[in-house]
């Protein structure tokens, strides 16, 4: 099976998942990880180097557009407060009514900018960079505040990729995280079939587990449907309380062991996707 983008995601994630233990990683260990689990995916990486320039050309585009409209912006604020800082001056209202509604169509861009920036782009569920931006603290180590963190991970995702084909896992993933942002809003995609979600310190352990225990039961009776295809669909969960300053891997770290233990449950009720 030839590589795409998102299956390269999905090694990598997997790639950086295994080499976090470990205290020396360099390229041809990198490179030795990576290639085994391409393997385990059935995956031909002979044309990486093409996939990687696509790649690289998305980005740097994207990065570009994003620098290009920065600092456009930029130069506007600079403008705006130039002209407000005048209007104060010379008690100018109509000046200032034009800078007020002048901002707020600025505040408006940077919003749509900042959309760009955190959303994933296939799910269009948060990514890792606004877990680290908008929940950890300046460190990017410490959370910012006390709350809940749940992990979901798809189960059997290999097998609907390898059967249906990864248009229709991109579909189970989209599916997903629509079911989950409807529990909460806070949905990260952590990995390639893997979620976080991050409750507010007034939910808890117990209630947490209640609220995605009964979108699962739910979602155990239902088959989804794409196109002429039908199968079932779950995911496993760990949850996993945490404080102010406490380490985003170590309470990931107790939130993956609960959900590992979950796994092993669950999968004893669906033996396969069918």
């Amino acid at each position: 099976m030839k590589a795409d983008s998102r299956l390269l995601e999905i090694i990598s994630h997997e790639t950086k998942d295994t080499i976090n233990s470990m205290n020396v990683v360099t390229p041809t260990i990198y490179a030795s990880i990576f290639s085994r689990f391409a393997t385990l995916h059935n995956t031909d990486i002979s044309e990486e180097e093409s996939i990687t320039n696509n790649l690289l050309n998305d980005k740097i585009a994207l990065f570009t557009n994003m620098q290009n409209q920065t600092s456009e912006n930029t130069k506007k604020l600079s403008d705006y407060t130039d002209k407000a800082i005048f209007a104060i001056k010379n008690e100018n209202e109509k000046i200032l009514t034009e800078v007020l509604e002048e901002t707020q169509e600025l505040k408006e861009e940077i919003n749509k900018l900042k959309e760009i920036m955190y959303k994933d782009e296939l799910t269009n569920v948060y990514n890792r960079k606004w877990l680290h931006d908008n929940i950890l603290d300046e460190s990017a180590q410490g959370f910012k505040n006390s709350g809940t963190l749940a992990i979901i991970d798809l189960n059997f995702f290999k097998i609907v990729n390898d059967t249906y084909g990864h248009t229709v896992g991109d579909k189970v993933l989209v599916f997903i995280a629509n079911l989950l942002r409807r529990i909460e809003k806070n949905v990260v995609r952590y990995g390639g079939d893997e979620f976080i979600i991050i409750f507010s310190d007034e939910t808890t352990e117990n209630s947490t587990l209640l609220k995605l225990n009964a979108a699962r039961e739910d979602l155990l009776t239902k088959h989804l449907k794409i196109k002429d295809v039908s199968f079932k669909v779950s995911f496993s969960v760990g949850v996993q309380e945490f404080k102010k300053g406490d380490s985003l891997s170590d309470i990931i770290e107790k939130a993956d062991i609960n959900m590992y233990n979950d796994k092993a449950e669950i999968k004893k009720r669906i033996p396969n996707i069918k």
